[in-house]
């Protein structure tokens, strides 16, 4: 039986997104609703989602040391991992496409009458 990407996410403890060109990573919020932690670049999908320290670890965008120490310190940290994923959980909780897609059309709008 082939596993649904649920169960993978499921199936973690801290989700890894190293991407520096990924303009939204749709992957970041569907592992932050899944109750996963992220550790990501602060850029993007990842800087407008993650509340450092919080819900995950944004770190400065190419700063491959800093992205790394963050991953082996969430990793020494179960404890800190599971509350971490309950409040990225949370976090996604009231987010939906509608909401995606009405903040889109605000910044959309902004730009035409400017």
């Amino acid at each position: 039986m082939a596993r649904t990407i649920a169960s993978h996410y499921a199936s973690a403890d801290l989700f890894l997104f190293p991407s520096l060109t990924e303009t939204y990573g749709n992957v970041v919020a569907e592992a932050m609703a899944s109750g996963l932690p992220v550790v990501a670049y602060r850029s993007a999908a990842a800087a407008e989602l993650i509340k450092d320290g919080l819900d995950g670890v944004a770190v400065a965008p190419g700063d491959e040391r800093a992205y790394m120490a963050a991953v082996l310190e969430l990793l020494a940290m179960p404890a800190s991992l599971a509350a971490m994923g309950q409040a990225a959980r949370q976090c996604m909780l009231p987010r939906g496409w509608s909401r995606v897609v009405a903040s889109f059309e605000a910044v959309v709008q902004e730009v035409l009458v400017r």
